[in-house]
């Protein structure tokens, strides 16, 4: 028998599951929400916002450097882990606390504990039982591991969030976003890195001059990038050592290990076949267009549904399920195009559109602008640093088809521009917009020879 019945239960208080409870509330209808653990999900607890503070704080130490070259003289230059993991655990706690008043502001009743399902209109969270008429899962992912000897040794990036003290070297296994992320921070604040990547460039999926111009930086700030090589397993050699053996034979000592090769949907535990839910080989809930399961009235949105793992899409799918539920307004579907994105790397990465491969592989006749240059700042900073700016365009309509950067600022720079191309955009736009000088982002709008014509 169920304790209680809702309208609308949402099982996962992360992004997606957060935003979609309180819309609906706010829609009129009576609303659940169970979370077994702090509420915000990956991106307040264990991704996003400590990922960008401790980014932050490895930028610290390249400022003080900086800051020579300016004139400034600094003495004995410290850091203390402890301090800086501290800080972040408080401002965590600060935004799980906003995010619990914001759901029972809007009349959001929480339920703390794991949810699963029993049938196609009951969930079972802990001791008690709730039935509601239509269910959102928003459970998110997870970091997974390698199955490889010694995987008990090695860590993921849940992990590095609350280590007990910093190590003085570390092998980073995987070249997506969160490898190269902590490449950055990991380096930014003295550790040696090593990051090992099974591909020829990292971070797959972005525009290629973008993906060598980032393998280049990398090397050149001090990562030992080993690429087109696979770890085979770990040892422990003592206390405070790890040895990596790879398929080339050779084996890195360090002194931590992180697996950062991928996410998995968190499903465990949820068993969705008790309700119908229908999910692919690695998990995912299949959804339709309207986010809807192979159960009509059970919805699924965020990570555990969506192969593009960005907060703002979890937010912007909890939100269009629930004003396409409960506003009483005609129903809207998501647009996955011109998604924008950034990597908070060491230059910071940004991309809005297509990259030159996607827009040629659908069939346009494409014409290509860059820009490689040295920052302003870094012209008497001393850093070794440059900067890569790259329009992609249709030569038959000159609409931007694609914007991409990696250098200082490019994720603020790349917001403002994600809405010129969501609004279509041309060159003549571009070409036709004052810069703001001195500024690397007036270089988008100052570019006037494609790169076919460029001389060498």
């Amino acid at each position: 028998m169920s304790d209680e019945h809702f309208d609308f239960f949402v099982i996962g208080g992360g992004s997606g599951g957060v935003r979609a409870a309180r819309i609906a509330a706010g829609h009129g209808a009576k609303v659940g929400l169970a979370e077994a653990n702090r509420l915000g999900g990956t991106c307040v607890n264990l991704g996003c916002i400590p990922k960008k503070l401790f980014a932050y704080a490895a930028d610290y130490g390249l400022h003080l450097q900086d800051a020579r070259g300016y004139g400034w003289r600094t003495g004995h230059r410290a850091f203390d882990w402890k301090t800086l993991r501290d800080a972040k655990d408080r401002e965590i706690a600060r935004l799980n606390g906003i995010y619990e008043t914001m759901l029972k502001n809007a009349g959001v009743a929480l339920h703390n504990g794991h949810a699963r399902f029993v049938d196609t209109h009951s969930v079972a969270v802990g001791e008690q039982n709730v039935t509601a008429d239509t269910i959102l899962v928003a459970t998110g992912g997870h970091p997974r591991l390698p199955d490889i000897p010694g995987r008990e040794h090695l860590v993921t990036s849940d992990d590095m969030f609350c280590l007990a003290e910093l190590p003085d070297s570390i092998v980073i296994v995987g070249g997506g976003y969160i490898g190269v992320e902590f490449a950055r921070i990991m380096l930014g604040l003295g550790v040696r890195v090593t990051l090992i990547h099974h591909g020829d460039m990292v971070l797959r999926g972005f525009d290629m001059d973008i993906r060598r111009f980032v393998c280049k930086e990398l090397a050149s700030h001090g990562v030992e990038l080993i690429l087109n090589t696979e770890m085979t397993g770990v040892r422990r050699v003592d206390e405070r050592s790890l040895t990596v053996e790879t398929d080339a034979g050779r084996a890195h000592t360090c002194g931590l290990v992180l697996a950062a090769i991928g996410r998995r949907p968190n499903i465990n535990g949820l068993d969705p076949d008790a309700a119908n839910v229908e999910t692919n080989a690695e998990g995912h809930i299949l959804v339709d267009e309207n986010h809807a399961t192979s159960a009509r009235h059970i919805y699924a949105v965020g990570d555990v549904s969506s192969a593009l793992q960005l907060t703002p899409v979890a937010l912007a799918e909890g939100h269009m399920v629930a004003d396409m539920l409960f506003s009483g307004k005609p129903s809207r579907q998501m647009d996955y195009d011109c998604i924008p994105t950034a990597v908070f790397s060491n230059p910071p990465i940004s991309a809005a559109g297509l990259t030159e491969e996607q827009a040629r592989a659908r069939g346009y006749d494409v014409e290509t602008y860059s820009s490689r240059f040295t920052p302003l700042k870094h012209t008497i900073s001393g850093r070794d640093e440059r900067t890569l700016m790259k329009l992609v365009v249709d030569r038959k309509t000159h609409r931007v088809l694609g914007c991409h950067m990696a250098g200082l600022d490019a994720p603020e720079i790349m917001q403002g521009f994600a809405v010129a191309l969501r609004l279509g955009a041309t060159k003549d736009d571009f070409d036709r917009t004052i810069g703001i000088h001195p500024t690397s982002a007036e270089e988008f709008v100052t570019m006037r020879t494609p790169d076919a014509k460029r001389k060498p």
